[in-house]
């Protein structure tokens, strides 16, 4: 079940994104609408659930392969190309979300400045030191982790609202500090010079059976190598025992402080971790879009962030790809919506509280009493 549907998905993906005309897009916009309504209404949504349950490891991996098929299907089409490592790097970056909002419930709305931080991070040290680029990517998760680890003395002495009004008003610290500092750039930003290792430079593209391959395909490789790393500890994080105590902190913290649980040291290890994911997504996407700048980084694109892992699922971190590409992806297949595009975000937040609001694919209940850790 889960292979043949991965199969339809490939397809339509195929067909959706070299679609061209306005008219092409709103005709497949049309038939996934009746193809969802239709599955909802003769029980295969339900079917489908069953088969993700019986085989949880099942959906990843056809995700995976789906993505390879994807990336090898238009290897030569640079804007494709570019909107799957976009996805790829805005699904990581929300995976960091993931844990902070969805297990241990602590809500961020800096995640654009930390995404910022590992680009500008990389974009210093890769022109003022001859450290391996796939080093820096790595350090430029650890500064953000280092910068969210002073971020969070404040959030930790707050609760609510007011910890969501400390993250904002960082992300506006960050954007008028980068904004107003002459040895970033200033307002005109910095220009970053592509990944380059173990001597190959991934914006010299290749040849491969006497075709020329697009530049942004290493990149698309890449972002999707970090995605599968980071989703894959994420998943082993829910399962472990450390998933269990931050699903206590952000479900009763008088429970868990009664139970014995350090609520300041998940909340912090969770802070740490998803800024570090968006520190290292940062990092790639500067590299390989070649220019960073404050606008880049603004309170909307924090929401952007916030609206996908809303929309994909809190604490579901497979939910996240269909919803970066939905609110990534369409807005630019829809070119009359590209004005209003934050518009569009809102509105698709409001509409997933309104009348899904678990996302797209709800996290499912933690079981206790199987064999969930042995999977």
């Amino acid at each position: 079940m889960q292979i043949a549907l991965a199969v339809v998905m490939t397809a339509y993906l195929w067909l959706f994104l070299q679609a061209k005309s306005q008219i092409e897009v709103c005709v497949l916009l049309a038939l996934a609408a009746a193809a969802v309504f239709a599955a909802s209404r003769f029980g295969l949504t339900r079917r489908i659930e069953a088969a993700s349950r019986a085989s949880p490891g099942a959906g990843p991996w056809c995700a995976l392969l789906a993505t390879l098929a994807l990336i090898a299907a238009f290897y030569d089409v640079h804007y494709v190309l570019l909107l799957i490592c976009t996805v790829l790097l805005f699904s990581t970056a929300c995976l960091g979300l993931t844990v902070q909002f969805g297990y241990v419930g602590i809500a961020n709305f800096a995640g654009a400045a930390f995404f910022g931080i590992g680009s500008y991070t990389i974009a210093v040290l890769a022109a003022r030191t001859g450290i391996s680029h796939l080093l820096l990517i790595l350090l430029s998760g650890v500064v953000s982790a280092a910068i969210g680890s002073i971020l969070i003395l404040p959030v930790l002495r707050t609760r609510g609202h007011y910890a969501a009004l400390v993250t904002i008003a960082f992300g506006v610290l960050f954007h008028t500090f980068v904004e107003v500092n002459n040895v970033l750039g200033g307002p005109q930003g910095l220009r970053l010079p592509g990944i380059a290792t173990f001597g190959y430079a991934f914006n010299d593209g290749f040849e491969l059976f006497d075709q020329d391959v697009s530049f942004y395909v290493p990149y698309a490789l890449l972002s999707l190598v970090i995605f599968g790393a980071a989703y894959i500890t994420i998943k082993r994080l829910e399962r472990s025992w450390i998933g269990l105590s931050m699903d206590v902190v952000r479900t009763d913290e008088t429970a868990a402080a009664a139970f014995g649980i350090h609520i300041a040291r998940w909340k912090v290890v969770a802070f740490m971790l998803g800024n570090f994911l968006a520190g290292v997504a940062g990092s790639v996407y500067g590299m390989m879009i070649g220019f960073v700048s404050p606008d880049n980084f603004t309170f909307s694109d924090s929401l952007l962030l916030v609206s996908i892992a809303v929309l994909g699922g809190l604490g579901n971190p497979l939910g996240l790809v269909p919803a970066a590409f939905i609110v990534l992806v369409l807005p630019q297949k829809l070119q009359f919506i590209q004005e209003y595009r934050f518009l569009f975000y809102a509105a698709v937040v409001i509409a997933i509280l309104l009348f899904r609001n678990d996302g797209l694919l709800p996290r499912r209940t933690r079981q206790f009493f199987n064999n969930e850790a042995s999977r």
